[in-house]
């Protein structure tokens, strides 16, 4: 018996041993993430309050289960198959008093009562219902199908289509502003149907013939009885080969406001090849324009019921419709052909948004540059627009919030608006003009939504720190804000319906997320509701990296994380990681869910005598308009020399060797290695590229001609920001990474540039190709190739 209970333990044992993590290897931390322990997801409140649903894997099995809590009973259990189809959250809109709720499932609509807790199915149908909203005293619900709207009415159940879009060849007749017809209709080409001498010879035989005379006139008569007891059809509005969006209807059922969108047909879509497949042929993927490539242009319009007449909303009195973009200036020949022409700016006006008494409607439009963002008053009666504010920026419009508009009451809207340097409130009379601003201070409203009794805004914002966020309340009349979380991190919050809970995802720099739950007063305490890590992931003591900050060489502060060995390496080597998105916020007290394989693998190089350096650079998310604006027209300026910057801290400060200094990131952090190895080959010995742009000119619209215009109207802009224009600066190693079937940054870009450096003569580089890998890669046999040879490439390049 003791023989076999020997034996029996020795598997135990090992089993026991495996689950400790005593040092790090790119093959452990490499792994399906599922070794570290699946966090909490898709937290959601039910819409009666009474439980918290979210998604989890705690015992990580294939697949994540729903669970559910209490607030009284919060020991998480798994939510059957029956329940998920029959509970209703997330989207929907809510009727004035909270009471009721519309929403879509499957294509059709429901309407869900909270105080009975049943719901209603109001369609039944195999096309799609969309978009429900309450519509006047709330009895009606208006919705759209297939392009169109309809009400349908909840009392009597009477379904009503409102709009009747045509994609007819013909095009309805558009009344311009200032009663002006434009266009040429079905009606006016019948009046003129016949020619003179058929109009002629009618006239002839109604004068030679009584029994002409006769039939005429009985025609006639039955004509005006058929008209008098046929319905009234509805109007036609065709719309051509245009596609339709943003239907609305104002709350009295008198006017829709809709865009109009021509597709741009011509612009021409990359494939991306596809080697690895099922049939054993290359496949094409379909894929994206670049940038500069025809866009869509829009136009709004206004259907008056009423006047049974449609006419375009008036763009051409904005204030600066005209304006050229400030950085013509370094094009003369341009900037004055561009004056000459005193062309309006083409424009996107989104939905239409009306107060609840339908008095007011106001619309959001944003400049197709990207320029300017207007907010103004709609006049629906006229198509004509009046401003309330205007936001204008040299760069770029965005930031948190920066799409953020709503009413507050029937004559107040809110929005946010970057206009003192950081993203604030903002509450505008929308009767005399008059604005107020509701939060102020170096620091960024994230997240914003108004209380249910519209006295309180609830908003997201890091005030005490860049890298803290905390959920905040504020009277909409202004004052200090009043915290309500308490734990220092990352916290993000939803709030449940009835606004007495927080549901909480908390997460720590060196602790991934968890989910809490608190009640909704200052100073309550959260309370744990999952334990998600493995034991193999908490036995390793993970580093809390310094938060640090230092002056970069314009004087600004730059936050950073920094961590040191326990024994440096001889070689007294640093390398610097680089964040990817451009606009992401890495250096926070919160555990980085885009970057925990990195954060996993720096310290591993601090363990192995590295110091390792991560800032959030120039261009960085949560410092602010100038801090996000600053790479505008030179990617690869500001935020590649505050790199610079921080390693000239690194070796005065913390004594590193500044001839052993190496990088790495990937997609925009591969872009800066590639511009740091390529334009500060003196700085940097070793760097590794991961998934990079390497020419703007071929990546999308979207993203890039906010920051650098378009290729054929700032080609200075795409000279200095793409990397391969400097590719003979190249003096260290480089390696390259990068999947083939990448459908953000093509693996075209890579390609290019590989044929640069042959073309230079360049022998000190190394392209390593991932065939089934898409941008974010998925396989842990990537990942721990990947990180193996970038591993391999400091080893041999930083410690001699």
């Amino acid at each position: 018996m003791k023989r076999f209970l020997t034996i029996f333990l020795i598997p135990v044992c090992s089993v026991t041993y495996a689950q400790k993590l005593e040092t790090l290897s790119v093959e452990k931390i490499m792994r399906d993430p599922k070794w570290i322990g699946v966090a909490p997801s898709n937290v959601r409140w039910s819409d009666n309050s009474e439980k918290l649903y979210f998604n989890w894997n705690p015992g990580n099995t294939d697949r994540d289960e729903v669970f559910a809590i209490t607030p009284a009973n919060i020991k998480p259990a798994k939510i059957s198959i029956n329940e998920q189809r029959t509970f209703t959250t997330g989207n929907g809109e809510w009727n004035k008093n909270h009471t009721q709720k519309l929403y879509e499932k499957n294509g059709d609509l429901f309407l869900l009562d909270i105080k009975s807790d049943k719901t209603r199915q109001l369609t039944n149908t195999a096309e799609r219902e969309s978009n429900p909203t309450f519509i006047g005293d709330q009895s009606k619900v208006v919705f759209s199908r297939a392009e169109n709207l309809y009400s349908l009415n909840l009392n009597g159940g009477e379904l009503s289509q409102i709009t009747n879009f045509t994609h007819s060849a013909s095009a309805t007749p558009v009344v311009q502003a200032g009663g002006r017809q434009g266009g040429r209709g079905r009606g006016a080409q019948s009046q003129a149907a016949g020619n003179e001498q058929e109009r002629w010879l009618k006239a002839e035989q109604l004068e030679l013939f009584d029994i002409i005379k006769v039939r005429d006139k009985d025609r006639k008569l039955d004509s005006i009885e058929v008209n008098q007891f046929a319905q009234k059809r509805l109007k036609e509005i065709g719309v051509g080969d245009q596609s339709i969006n943003n239907v609305t209807l104002s709350p009295d059922g008198r006017f829709v406001t809709y865009n109009l969108v021509k597709i741009a047909i011509d612009a021409k879509r990359v494939n991306v090849p596809n080697y690895v497949t099922a049939s054993g042929f290359t496949e094409d993927i379909p894929n994206r324009t670049k940038v500069g490539m025809p866009e869509n242009s829009y136009e709004s319009y206004v259907f008056d019921t009423q006047r049974d007449t449609v006419y375009r909303i008036s763009v051409s009195a904005i204030p600066g419709i005209k304006d050229v973009p400030a950085y013509f200036k370094d094009y003369p020949k341009e900037l004055e052909q561009r004056t000459k022409r005193n062309e309006d700016r083409k424009v996107v006006i989104r939905t239409a948004q009306w107060s609840g008494d339908g008095r007011y409607a106001v619309v959001m439009i944003n400049a197709q540059d990207n320029k300017d963002r207007w907010i103004m008053k709609l006049d629906a009666a006229t198509g004509k627009l009046s401003l309330l504010h205007r936001e204008h920026n040299d760069a770029w419009v965005g930031g948190p919030g920066a799409y953020e508009l709503a009413w507050l009451d029937n004559t107040h809207i809110y929005f946010e608006s970057e206009d003192s340097g950081y993203a604030h409130i903002y509450v505008v009379n929308v009767t005399n003009g008059s604005k107020k601003q509701i939060t102020s201070g170096k620091w960024e409203v994230q997240t914003l939504q108004l209380s249910n009794d519209k006295k309180n805004f609830y908003f997201t914002a890091n005030i005490e720190h860049p890298g803290i966020t905390h959920f905040y309340r504020v009277p909409v009349s202004g004052g200090k804000p009043v915290k309500l979380t308490s734990m220092k991190g990352i916290n993000t919050v939803t709030l449940s319906p009835d606004e007495n809970w927080l549901a909480i995802i908390y997460s720590y720099t060196n602790k991934p997320e968890e989910l809490y739950i608190q009640a909704n007063k200052p100073g309550a305490k959260a309370v744990q509701v999952t334990t998600s890590l493995t034991e193999e992931f908490k036995s390793y003591p993970w580093r809390d990296p310094d938060m640090i900050t230092f002056k970069n060489r314009y004087g600004s502060d730059v936050y950073a994380h920094l961590y040191l060995p326990a024994k440096a390496d001889l070689a007294k080597p640093a390398v610097v990681f680089v964040h990817g998105a451009g606009y992401l916020q890495n250096v926070t007290y919160g555990w980085s869910d885009h970057y925990f394989r990195e954060y996993m693998f720096n310290n591993m190089l601090a363990d192995n005598g590295y110091t390792v350096l991560d800032i959030d650079y120039s261009g960085s998310a949560g410092y602010g308009r100038d801090w996000r604006t600053a790479i505008y027209r030179h990617m690869g300026g500001k935020d590649l020399s505050d790199q610079v910057d921080g390693v000239k801290m690194l070796v005065e400060k913390y004594g590193v060797n500044p001839k052993h200094i190496g990088m790495y990131g990937g997609s925009y952090g591969g872009f800066m290695t590639l511009m740091a190895m390529f334009t500060e080959p003196d700085v940097f010995a070793a760097g590794a590229a991961i998934r990079s742009v390497t020419d703007w000119a071929h990546y999308n619209h979207g993203y890039t001609s906010d920051i650098l215009n378009e290729p054929y109207t700032d080609g200075k802009a795409y000279r200095a920001s793409s990397p391969i224009y400097f590719a003979n600066g190249l003096k260290g190693n480089l390696l390259m990474l990068h999947g083939m079937i990448d459908q953000n940054v093509n693996y075209q870009d890579i390609i290019r540039l590989t044929q640069r450096l042959i073309e230079l003569h360049k022998e000190n580089w190394e392209l390593a190709s991932y065939p089934v890998e898409d941008h974010g890669f998925v396989q842990p046999s990537s990942w721990t190739d990947e990180y193996k040879r970038i591993y391999k490439l400091f080893e041999a390049n930083l410690k001699k």
